[in-house]
């Protein structure tokens, strides 16, 4: 059945879970998108579109520009979600796959072609029809390895995109991939005419097809929007437009929403919570974003497994979260977290256990450890960070010391040389797709992360790490790939390069009175796709 009739019929949640499990079965994730687009094609609560305007309070300033080719920046990202459409998209809130550009569901022509036909009468916000040709130009400037772009490690399976005819785009596979019909939200459609005349005044002054146009962005002060009258999608405008305003002060944020000069903010601090309870909405999401622990695995004693396994024993987590994190976070039971579709338990979890860690130092030889651990400056790993000293240091022979730095001198001026020996730092790719194969991926497959950060990729494990991602991503059948992505899980966390601590919950505010239809997400930043302001 295709996925426009299906639109139209209920599709239980837990069917949607049970088929994005199934890696291995192209017909699973059509089904998937199907789930979503069943409850999409209107705006929230039924609110007439484009009425009245949405403020919001920011938590992180412009670091990038616009461009969806090369913006990895947390509120561009954010922002592009209103400005820009792929052929299929992940709803922000629900991590759920819904039609955007595409009129239909992909499809699978053999193992590796797949057509998708283009929505009729889309426009960009230049009034320029998309065209099949920007579809392919989108994916060819990705692809491009003279373009840098962050998004092409999620796409290696694609070989060419080629205009079919008018409204069809046919892709060519390197290798057949299951997953293709919605990794390919990760790329989204360009006017061509606009970002190949000029890429920096496109990456300053973005045009896309989604539901709101950009307006104007200043660094550390707002980013303002438009709703795009001639959007035709899924979720049009509910407001006439938009300010975002970039308050990457805690204190401003929370007194912008208190003060009702915003209806919603994002990271609200933890402390603040039980008191912005009191007057509008606050909740916190289960996130996969994480707190890992990453060892330079060349430098002894840390390419010594039981090393390693030691300082992930020798931590009082669930103290930790309940001191620094006022309870907002969970102990790490597997490399994702327990509400995410595809999770399975690892056979080694670390729970505190300062016996079992005093004993494998001992079986490595350690009897003397004494080491810098370096972190990022984020407020919330800072309050983290000493308690994670405090457990350590309790364990006999241990000595460690710490250092907070600013994100982009951690890795450029000490992981990337080798300077250094364990981090412990966040992260979070789940903003860029939810799948076990792209979240994996991230931190365990290419040059970046093994090779060059904590520098794994020579050893025998990594190699079976990598067959084990493989076999999942091209099983043939559920069990198949739950087998592999077991094996895999089970792999990443019993050595432990890369492994995470604890998964957060991210706190956002919101003014039910003043927004209908909002909600929280599991990411960083915020959505208004199909949110209304009300009267």
């Amino acid at each position: 059945m295709a996925l426009n009739e299906l639109a139209s019929k209920p599709f239980a949640r837990r069917d949607f879970l049970r088929y994005s499990g199934m890696v291995g079965a192209a017909a699973a994730f059509s089904a998937s998108l199907a789930a979503c687009s069943s409850t999409s094609g209107s705006t929230a609560g039924g609110a007439s579109a484009g009425t009245g305007t949405i403020e919001a309070g920011i938590s992180y300033s412009l670091s990038t520009g616009f461009d969806p080719m090369t913006s990895s920046g947390a509120t561009p990202y954010a922002a592009n979600m209103h400005l820009f459409e792929g052929l299929v998209d992940l709803h922000p809130a629900t991590r759920e796959p819904y039609l955007a550009l595409a009129a239909a569901d992909p499809v699978q022509v053999d193992d590796t072609t797949w057509e998708v036909t283009l929505r009729e009468g889309a426009k960009f916000h230049n009034g320029d029809p998309v065209t099949v040709q920007d579809v392919v130009y989108s994916f060819e400037r990705v692809l491009d390895k003279q373009n840098a772009s962050l998004f092409a490690q999620f796409i290696p399976f694609i070989k060419a995109a080629k205009a079919k005819d008018e409204k069809t785009v046919s892709f060519t596979l390197n290798y057949a991939f299951p997953l293709f019909p919605t990794r390919i939200s990760v790329v989204k459609i360009v006017p061509k005419a606009v970002a190949s005349k000029d890429q920096a005044a496109f990456d300053a002054a973005p045009v896309g097809s989604g539901p709101y146009k950009f307006v104007s962005a200043t660094k550390d002060d707002k980013i303002v929007f438009e709703k795009f009258a001639d959007y035709n999608g899924q979720y049009p405008a509910a407001a006439s437009g938009m300010t975002w305003f970039l308050l990457s002060d805690a204190a401003a944020r929370v007194t912008a929403m208190e003060s009702g000069r915003v209806a919603a903010i994002e990271d609200v601090p933890y402390l603040d919570m039980d008191r912005l309870k009191s007057k509008v909405d606050v909740e916190s999401v289960q996130s996969f974003g994480l707190l890992f622990l990453m060892f330079n695995c060349k430098e002894k004693p840390f390419n010594d497994v039981k090393v390693r396994q030691a300082l992930h024993y020798g931590l009082d987590t669930e103290s930790i979260i309940k001191t620094a994190l006022l309870g907002n976070a969970k102990a790490a039971t597997s490399y994702v977290q327990e509400t995410h579709p595809q999770y399975m338990k690892a056979d080694t979890v670390y729970s505190y256990d300062p016996a079992k860690a005093e004993a494998l130092l001992k079986e490595a030889g350690v009897s003397s450890l004494n080491f810098e651990l370096l972190t990022t400056d984020t407020a919330w790993v800072k309050d983290v960070a000493p308690l994670m000293l405090e457990s350590w240091n309790k364990l006999p022979g241990v000595n460690v010391t710490m250092q907070n730095l600013q994100s982009g001198a951690l890795y450029a001026d000490n992981v990337d040389s080798g300077k250094f020996t364990v981090v412990a730092a966040p992260g979070d790719p789940s903003v860029f797709g939810n799948d076990l194969d792209l979240l994996l991926s991230w931190f365990y497959r290419g040059d970046v992360w093994p090779k060059s950060r904590f520098r794994w990729n020579e050893t025998a494990e990594y190699t079976a790490l990598q067959k084990e991602l493989d076999a999942a991503v091209k099983a043939k059948d559920e069990s198949g790939a739950k087998a592999a992505w077991a094996k895999a899980i089970n792999l990443v966390a019993e050595q432990a390069p890369l492994y995470p601590i604890l998964h957060r919950q991210l706190p956002t505010s919101w003014d039910s009175a003043k927004l209908d239809g909002f909600q929280p997400l599991p990411t960083t930043g915020v959505s208004f796709i199909g949110v209304a302001p009300k009267a």
